[in-house]
């Protein structure tokens, strides 16, 4: 009988055994580990760029005036292509001749289209020169292209006064003259982490073009701030100056605002420079002289995952008469109408 008994025990405890293993095998089967490490996408973009794509360090300017755009118009109108950012009815009310439209989340597949051994310059246009700044910046950093992109300086604005009503013309301001400071600048962040991107890729050409579709999708107004909304509340944001440091004194600046210096060769957004002082849990604002700059450049640390809004129309929409009563302020960065829209002539219509 006790024979029987521990016979049967062992029966019991062998199926028992036989059933766990079953029951594990078949939880491994339906959640398999995925071998492949998880990457850090933010460094592998962040080492291309810097190793092999550095353009907004190492590239020449980003902007074109309209008299260049107009003299090659003229000249070898072959090679140029013009890129119209703008929305259709913009478009057909008036552009420059020659001109095609491209709806700006269309654009990288339309770039992936163009071969640049076609071209002198690929000119991307709009209505200020903040939103083709942007999209320059997008341009450049998909490779391929070298500097031969660039961004219609002021946009439309500058080619004649009809398409500069609404914009330049309208949006120079002096509301803050009375509130802009001469303080030092506060200290930068201490260096912190890297943000996280999460796309889903490995490879940097992947995380790239995934991240380049995804701030064309959300548009440039998702990369824009106005003055109003800083003024509102400016500890809400870490407020970046970005000019060179004398104007940052002389001129003044944001209360609270922290300066990276602008003057050439500093390079501040380097990873072995001040990269990591931004912050990766408060929106970044950056402002310039005219919001083109920190357009550009703000689109370069979109791609990499911080938060950055560029303060629309910069300097110019602040203390207009004060950057023109300042010497130092450089002409080319104030838009002063008698200087910068030319009167060409531009088509209309289907």
């Amino acid at each position: 009988m006790k024979k029987n008994n521990l016979l049967t025990l062992l029966l019991v405890l062998l199926l028992s055994s036989l059933l766990v293993i079953n029951t594990g095998c078949k939880k491994d089967e339906e959640n398999p580990v995925d071998p492949t490490p998880q990457v850090n996408e933010t460094e592998i973009l962040l080492k291309h760029f810097e190793e092999t794509n550095d353009y907004i360090h190492n590239f020449p300017s980003f902007v074109v005036t309209a008299a260049d755009v107009r003299t090659m118009q003229l000249s070898n109108p072959s090679k140029q292509l013009l890129i119209d950012l703008r929305d259709s009815v913009a478009f057909r009310n008036g552009r420059i001749q020659g001109a095609i439209r491209v709806p700006f989340n269309n654009l990288y597949d339309y770039m992936k289209t163009v071969n640049p051994a076609n071209y002198d310059r690929i000119v991307l246009i709009c209505y200020s020169g903040q939103t083709s700044a942007y999209a320059t910046s997008l341009v450049r950093a998909m490779g391929g292209f070298g500097s031969k992109v660039v961004s219609l300086k002021w946009g439309m604005s500058s080619w004649d006064s009809v398409f500069a009503q609404n914009y330049w013309l309208s949006k120079r301001s002096n509301l803050r003259a009375g509130q802009f400071v001469k303080t030092p600048s506060p200290a930068k962040n201490p260096k912190g982490d890297l943000p996280k991107l999460n796309t889903g890729k490995k490879t940097a050409p992947e995380i790239l073009e995934a991240r380049i579709r995804a701030l064309l999708n959300e548009g440039y107004p998702a990369a824009t701030i106005s003055e109003n909304t800083v003024y509102s509340n400016l500890s809400n944001y870490y407020i970046i100056n970005y000019w060179p440091s004398n104007l940052y004194l002389n001129v003044g600046h944001i209360d609270g605002a922290i300066h990276y210096e602008m003057a050439s060769g500093s390079q501040p957004f380097k990873s072995t420079n001040d990269l990591k002082t931004l912050p990766t849990n408060k929106t970044v604002v950056m402002y310039c002289y005219t919001g083109q700059t920190s357009s550009y450049i703000g689109a370069y640390l979109r791609l990499l995952g911080y938060d950055v809004k560029s303060l629309t129309y910069g300097a110019n929409s602040m203390i207009y008469d004060l950057m023109v009563a300042n010497s130092e302020v450089p002409r080319g960065n104030i838009f002063i109408p008698a200087n910068e829209i030319k009167g060409y002539p531009y088509v209309s219509g289907n």
